[in-house]
C-alpha cells in the first residue's frame, strides 16, 4: 500500500514538474507594454509553481501560481523604445521577441468601432501604404460568455506591427486614432481592439454593478423571457446550446491544429458563439464584458476610446438613460483596472467616446421630436463630458449616412479622438474640440450664444448662411433661426420669435446636410440645447426611431466638410 501511494505521489510530482507555464495571447511577439509603469504580466501554471519574468532592459519580476493555477507579475518598464524581449520561466521557458514600450490604448464598442479600414472611404489606399513598425495592433474575434473568462478562445489573435495587411483589417476609428498618436508623438503606440456588433452598453458591464438599475433589470428580463420562449417553442435549451457549442469549439480547435486558419477566402476562423437561448447571447447584460473586457484586464493601458450608443438609442427614454450608464461603465473600468494592476493603472485614466454620427433622412424641421432619439443621445454624451472627469467626445454629426448604419467616413472620427488625446492626455498645443457652447443671453429680439474652443475663429461649413440653428419663445414652438457669426459668438433671430427664450443646434437624427458651425481648424460644434424642457411625455406611447429603407446603391464618396488642419 505504501508503495502504491509513493508511486502515485511520484506521478503527481512528475506531472507538476513538467507542467508548462502558459500566457494569454496578449503576451506574444510584437507586443507593446505601457511605458513608465509596472505592467501586469499574467498566465497559468500548476498551483505553487514559481514564475520569473525577465526583460531585456534589465527588469525582473517574480510570481507564484495560486491554488487556481493563476499567476501575475508586475514588470517595471522604462521610457519608450523598441527591440526588446521578455523571457518567462517556470518549469518551461517562453521567449517573447520584438517587444515595444510606448503608449497603449483600449479601443472598444459595437460594430462601428470594429468597422475595418478596408471598408471605408480611402481605406484601401491608406492600407496599401501602411508601414509603421512601431505602431502595434491587437485585434481579437467577437466573443461573449455567460461567465467571466480568464482568456479569449481566439487562437489567431496576436499583436501585429502596422503593415498593409494588419492595417486593412484593423478598426478604422482605432487605426486612425493610433496612427495619428504614433506619428505626432514619435514613439511606439499600441491599440487593443475589442469590438462586437449590435451590443448594448448593458452587455459591456458586469451584471452586479447594474442590478439595481430598473432599466437594466427590464433589459435583462426581456432576454430571460425571450430565452424561455426559445426553449419552449424551439427546444433551444441551455444544455443543447452548450453541447452544440462544445462540438463547434472542438471542430474549431481541430481545424487550427491541422493548420487551417481561414473560414473562407476573406474571413479567418473564429471561435464559435451561442445565439440561443437569449440568456447566453451577446445582448444579455454582462456577457460581452465577460469575454472581451474581463480577459484583457489589467493589461497596462494609458486610456480608452469608446464607440457605442446606437444600440442604446432606439427611443428617447433609452437614449436619456445613457447619461447614467456611460459614466457607470467608465467608473467601473477605471476602478477595476486600477485595483487589478495593484495601483499601476491611473484610477482616472482618460476615456474618449464617439458622439453618434448622422443617420436617417436629412433634417428638414427646425427641431425634430421624439423620433430623433440619436439627437438626445448626443446631448447625453455632451453632458457626460462635463460631469465625468477626464473624458472627451469626438463630434461626428458631419459623418454618417442617411441609409447605412455603418458609414464609411471613419477617418475624421479617428483623428478627432487623437486630437482629444494629444491635447488632454499628452499636453500638445492644439485645438482638440470644435466650438463648445458655453452660455447664452437675450438681447431684445436676439439670442446670443457664446462658445469656447473657437480656435482660430468660427466659420460655417459652406460660404453661405448658417441654417442649423433653431430658436423658440415661451410657447416652445421652434423656428429656423437666422444665424450670424460675430467674433466668438453666434447671434440668432427669427421673424417668428419676438421674445426668444431658448435655442437648439443641429437637433435632428441627420443634421449633416445643414450648414454646420466649425472652427477654422475644421472641427464641428456639437449639437446642444439651451433649454431644459421635457424631451418626451412619460405618459405617451414610446416611439422608436425609424429604420430607413435599404438604398439601391451605397455611397461611393465621402461628404464634403471643412478640412481638418492639424
Amino acid at each position: 500500500m505504501l508503495t502504491r501511494i509513493t508511486f502515485i505521489a511520484c506521478l503527481v510530482a512528475t506531472s507538476i514538474a513538467s507542467a508548462d507555464v502558459r500566457v494569454p495571447r496578449l503576451f506574444g511577439d510584437n507586443m507593446i507594454l505601457q511605458q513608465n509603469t509596472s505592467n501586469a504580466v499574467w498566465g497559468f501554471a500548476d498551483p505553487g509553481e514559481k514564475v520569473t519574468v525577465t526583460a531585456s532592459w534589465g527588469a525582473k519580476a517574480n510570481a507564484v501560481t495560486n491554488q487556481k493555477g493563476d499567476w501575475k507579475a508586475l514588470l517595471p518598464t522604462p521610457e519608450h523604445g523598441t527591440g526588446y524581449s521578455l523571457t518567462i520561466r517556470g518549469n518551461n521557458e517562453i521567449e517573447i521577441k520584438n517587444v515595444a514600450i510606448g503608449e497603449v490604448w483600449l479601443c472598444a464598442g459595437q460594430s462601428n468601432m470594429g468597422w475595418a479600414v478596408r471598408m471605408t472611404f480611402g481605406g484601401e489606399e491608406e492600407a496599401a501604404t501602411a508601414d509603421a513598425p512601431g505602431f502595434r495592433i491587437f485585434r481579437s474575434s467577437r466573443e461573449h460568455w455567460h461567465k467571466p473568462l480568464k482568456e479569449s478562445r481566439d487562437r489567431l489573435a496576436q499583436w501585429k506591427p502596422c503593415n498593409p495587411e494588419s492595417a486593412a483589417a484593423c478598426s478604422a476609428v482605432s487605426y486612425y486614432f493610433g496612427k495619428k498618436l504614433h506619428d505626432e508623438l514619435g514613439i511606439p503606440v499600441g491599440i487593443i481592439q475589442q469590438a462586437y456588433a449590435g451590443t448594448p452598453i448593458e452587455a459591456w458591464m458586469p451584471w452586479e454593478i447594474q442590478k439595481d438599475d430598473p432599466r437594466a433589470q427590464a433589459h435583462r428580463t426581456q432576454y430571460i423571457e425571450s430565452g424561455e420562449r426559445q426553449i419552449s417553442r424551439m427546444g433551444k435549451t441551455v444544455e443543447k446550446a452548450m453541447s452544440d457549442y462544445e462540438s463547434a469549439l472542438k471542430e474549431y480547435n481541430a481545424l487550427l491544429n491541422s493548420g487551417e486558419t481561414m473560414k473562407n477566402k476573406v474571413k479567418p476562423l473564429a471561435p464559435p458563439t451561442i445565439v440561443q437561448p437569449a440568456t447566453l447571447g451577446h445582448q444579455m447584460p454582462g456577457n460581452i464584458f465577460n469575454a472581451m473586457i474581463h480577459p484583457v484586464r489589467p493589461y497596462g493601458i494609458r486610456g480608452m476610446i469608446w464607440y457605442q450608443g446606437e444600440r442604446n438609442s432606439k427611443n428617447v427614454p433609452q437614449a436619456m438613460h445613457y447619461r447614467k450608464q456611460l459614466p457607470q461603465m467608465i467608473e467601473y473600468y477605471r476602478k477595476s483596472w486600477h485595483k487589478l494592476s495593484e495601483g499601476n493603472t491611473d484610477p482616472k485614466f482618460p476615456c474618449y467616446f464617439t458622439q453618434l454620427p448622422s443617420w436617417n433622412p436629412p433634417q428638414t424641421e427646425p427641431v425634430e421630436g421624439v423620433r430623433a432619439s440619436w439627437a438626445v443621445n448626443r446631448e447625453m454624451m455632451r453632458l457626460v463630458t462635463a460631469e465625468c472627469e477626464n473624458t472627451g467626445m469626438a463630434v461626428a454629426i458631419d459623418t454618417g449616412d442617411a441609409i447605412q448604419l455603418h458609414p464609411k467616413n471613419k477617418r475624421p472620427i479617428g483623428f478627432r479622438h487623437a486630437y482629444l488625446a494629444l491635447k488632454q492626455t499628452y499636453g500638445k498645443d492644439i485645438v482638440d474640440y470644435g466650438p463648445r457652447f458655453r452660455s447664452h443671453r437675450i438681447e431684445g429680439d436676439k439670442l446670443v450664444l457664446e462658445f469656447d474652443s473657437v480656435g482660430s475663429g468660427l466659420i460655417p461649413a459652406r460660404k453661405e448662411s448658417i441654417d442649423s440653428f433653431a430658436i423658440a419663445g415661451a410657447d416652445q414652438q421652434w423656428h429656423w433661426a437666422d444665424a450670424k457669426i460675430k467674433g466668438d459668438t453666434v447671434v440668432l433671430s427669427s421673424p417668428g420669435v419676438k421674445k426668444p427664450v431658448a435655442a437648439r443646434y443641429a437637433w435632428a437624427m441627420n443634421p449633416s446636410q445643414r450648414n454646420l458651425l466649425y472652427n477654422k481648424e475644421g472641427l464641428p460644434a456639437s449639437p446642444f440645447r439651451t433649454d431644459d424642457w421635457p424631451l418626451f411625455d412619460p405618459k405617451a406611447e414610446i416611439v422608436d426611431v425609424l429604420k430607413p429603407a435599404k438604398a439601391e446603391t451605397k455611397a461611393t464618396k465621402d461628404w464634403d466638410r471643412p478640412q481638418m488642419t492639424q
